[in-house]
């Protein structure tokens, strides 16, 4: 992906666009490959970065969800159990199966939660990632040797997926760019057009230029997460809100607070929610909170409170007890969910998308989940055929390869998350043999990255490289801050700025990860 070659698109004012989607994150970028695959012309337009919002600030989780199994919405477990071995099957490189542990404090729970993830498997059917079994006490502290061993009885094990969220995107566009579609990061939509009171078209700003430009589409789609209900006002100012922000925290700690390759879940946390605790690019991730919220910042920061919260309930089930001091870092994200029209615990609030038609003809996502990112997207796309006066054209992203598409990507240990790309990064770090320095270890992150975020992956600042394309911003927010100024002045080589660019792009990035500190 090269942004100026995607600029001359737009700027290509006798285009009308058969689509034009609004947000860069999982919905937005799911949406362009399913419309580009099946022959439409699509530009993508996102204000900030790709998968700056929520899509990069998820549990690392491709999951049917035992909690919604629970809550009854069998419909919902069955729909992702689906789609997540539809994602394992066409981004193998990014996503893998994860054995969970439930551990058993109480004589009941192992029976009672082996019965319920056996019914889990039987859903999954020929989709299952691994079956599940009850375990002993020996065999859970086996298998989690920091786990709390004062009252345990047992566990019971099961398997789920994970993956790298804002990886996932990335090739997601990249995709869809090699079925024809244009994305273009930091342009921010400030306005739709109409024609006898239907949307026709957008108008937009270059974030990086200032430049103003206006687009014609056919169909325009609101796929902007919790900003949904913003693009909704713009179309009918006291347009109805569809969206319940609720914001959601994790914390990241060092590897030895859980070693070994298996996660935990914990079933019931004092707020009603599922708490994970998951091995993650060799840390130990631990979410999440559930937090009603009026506030929709690009960059939202958890409270105290979440940070105590997370913190207490981990210790309840280690033995090694986590402090503040052991934070590596703190990352919050906000859930567009879909707007219940009640006050309620949002734990409690479905994941299922919605697909809404304003009478304007403006189409908006909400709602869903990331696992289900291309379902959601293909009905998206079948109702704005209709909108847009189309010719139908069948879904083709069931078994369509993600870019990267590698069965065995692990073979190249710290690149394997790039999958087939591994191969190009390590050519261009062999014939630039500066760029096979290593910028970093643990996680291992060479030179060469920088430079193949920069041309390939429209990697535009410090923090896109830093926080989306490498997850060191959320992995270790301190070593992130040290390496700034060296990817500030890898970036600007390729990216043709000046010292000054490297100067203001270091302490803007030094401020920004202030927020990811737990002090």
């Amino acid at each position: 992906m090269n942004r100026n070659e995607m600029l001359s698109a737009v700027e290509d004012t006798s285009i009308l666009w058969d689509f034009v989607v609004i947000g860069g994150g999982a919905s937005g970028a799911g949406v362009a490959l399913d419309a580009a695959s099946r022959g439409f012309t699509v530009l993508l337009v996102e204000q900030s970065d790709f998968a700056k919002g929520t899509s990069s600030r998820s549990t690392k989780l491709v999951h049917g969800g035992v909690r919604y199994l629970q809550q009854g919405n069998v419909s919902l477990v069955f729909e992702a159990l689906k789609e997540r071995g539809i994602l394992l099957r066409n981004a193998p490189h990014l996503v893998h199966d994860l054995a969970f542990i439930v551990p058993s404090y109480e004589w009941w729970e192992g029976p009672f939660y082996g019965i319920g993830l056996k019914v889990y498997d039987m859903m999954a059917g020929k989709e299952g990632f691994g079956h599940s079994k009850i375990l002993s006490r020996e065999e859970t502290l086996k298998h989690l040797p920091n786990l709390e061993p004062k009252g345990l009885t047992g566990g019971v094990l099961y398997y789920d997926g994970q993956f790298d969220d804002s990886r996932l995107v990335i090739n997601l566009l990249q995709t869809a760019v090699e079925q024809g579609a244009t994305v273009v990061n930091y342009m921010q939509v400030q306005g739709l057009d109409k024609d006898k009171n239907l949307v026709s078209g957008v108008r937009m700003q270059d974030m990086e230029t200032g430049k103003r430009y206006a687009v014609r589409a056919k169909a325009v789609i609101n796929a902007t997460g919790p900003f949904s209900d913003h693009i909704l006002q713009m179309d009918q100012p006291g347009s109805f809100k569809m969206i319940e922000p609720s914001r959601g925290t994790h914390i990241v700690l060092d590897k030895s607070f859980l070693p070994g390759d298996h996660a935990i879940m914990v079933p019931h946390t004092d707020d009603g929610r599922i708490l994970f605790a998951i091995p993650w690019h060799n840390r130990a991730l631990v979410g999440t909170t559930d937090i009603l919220t009026k506030d929709i910042p690009l960059e939202p920061r958890a409270d105290q409170d979440e940070i105590d919260f997370l913190l207490a309930h981990t210790a309840r089930y280690l033995k090694r007890d986590p402090k503040q001091e052991d934070v590596k870092a703190v990352f919050a994200g906000i859930r567009p969910l879909a707007y219940s029209g009640e006050d309620e615990n949002t734990a409690a609030v479905s994941r299922e998308h919605v697909v809404h038609v304003s009478a304007s003809g403006l189409l908006t996502l909400a709602g869903g989940k990331w696992t289900t990112y291309r379902k959601m997207a293909e009905d998206t796309v079948d109702q704005a055929i209709l909108i847009a006066g189309l010719e139908f054209q069948a879904c083709v992203t069931r078994d369509l390869n993600i870019h990267g598409f590698h069965r065995h990507s692990d073979q190249f240990g710290a690149l394997q998350d790039y999958g087939s790309d591994a191969l190009e990064i390590q050519k261009l770090a062999e014939a630039q043999p500066e760029l096979g320095e290593a910028l970093c270890t643990d996680p291992t992150v060479l030179k060469a990255e920088v430079v193949w975020a920069v041309e390939h992956e429209m990697a535009r600042t410090v923090e896109d490289f830093l926080s989306r394309r490498r997850r060191l911003l959320l992995l270790d927010a301190q070593k992130s801050v040290d390496l700034a100024e060296e990817v500030a002045r890898l970036m600007a080589v390729k990216l043709n700025k000046s010292p000054d660019w490297v100067n203001q792009q270091t302490a803007y990035y030094q401020q920004l990860a202030q927020g990811y500190f737990v002090r």
